[in-house]
This record gives C-alpha cells, structure tokens and sequence, in this order.
C-alpha cells in the first residue's frame, strides 16, 4: 500500500513539474528599459540608432538588407520580466553588433518577430517566458541613413 501511494505521488509531480515547464507565457513590455540597461553597459552604443516600428528616421542612403534575432535567455529563478530583459538585450546588441559589422548607423522598423509571427510597436517588445527559458526575436533592416 505504501509503495502504491509513493508511486501515485511521484507520478503527480511530475506531471504538474511537466506542465510547469511547458509554459509559454506572452509579455509585451517596455523597449526602453531593456534598450537603456544594453546602453549602460557599454554593450552598445550611441554609433547605431534604434527605431522601432514606423518610428520617424532620417532617409535611407543604403540598405544592407533585413535581419532577424532569435535570443533565448535562463529564467529558472527569474521574474519572467527580468527574464524578458535579458533576452531583449541581447537581441539588441545582435543588431547592434550586425550593423557595425555592415558598416551601418541605424536599424529601423524593428519589429517583435517571435515563431515568424510579427508585433510591431514603438514603445513595446514581445517575449515568451516558461520555467526554464524566455526569449525574444526582432526583425529589422540595417541602415546607413542620410
């Protein structure tokens, strides 16, 4: 009888501590946080301009194509914002680091481009957190403005 309600415990866990990993939890939050944290930690900087959605931009002198992000980030032990965070930094300084590497000064119409679904906003990202991973994807074209 013991061994039978041990076996009908453990086989609860794990079922809840599947569920719980599964998770796919959607998060719109804000650019600036997440844009100003990569600032100040010299990862990027003021050489490459960020404009995201139909944010108002100088003109285009050349385009060096568009190009996509897909961070994942830890978030065992994190807020799912926290999370977020990292992810979206991250996928930042990959744009940052893709324009400097093309010659570029700008990436404009940065757009949330999670599983090819797009989100595009100006003030805010889309994140996908569960228990153990959360991660951001953005899309934008690389620039050398007018």
């Amino acid at each position: 009888m013991k061994t039978l309600c041990l076996v009908a415990a453990t086989a609860i866990a794990l079922a809840t501590s599947f569920s719980t990993q599964a998770r796919d939890t959607t998060h719109f939050l804000p650019i600036e946080k997440a844009l100003g944290a990569a600032q100040a930690s010299g990862k990027i900087d003021g050489g490459v301009k960020f404009f995201f959605a139909d944010q108002a931009h100088p003109g285009v002198a050349k385009d060096f194509g568009t190009f996509t992000t897909n961070k994942k980030t830890n978030a065992f032990g994190k807020s799912d914002a926290t999370a977020c965070d990292w992810a979206m930094q991250s996928a930042l300084i990959e744009l940052f680091n893709r324009a400097v590497k093309e010659g570029a000064d700008a990436v404009v119409g940065i757009e949330s481009y999670y599983k090819k679904n797009v989100y595009s906003d100006a003030e805010k990202y889309e994140c996908h957190a569960g228990a153990m991973v959360a991660g951001v994807a953005l899309r934008g074209k690389v620039v050398k403005l007018k």
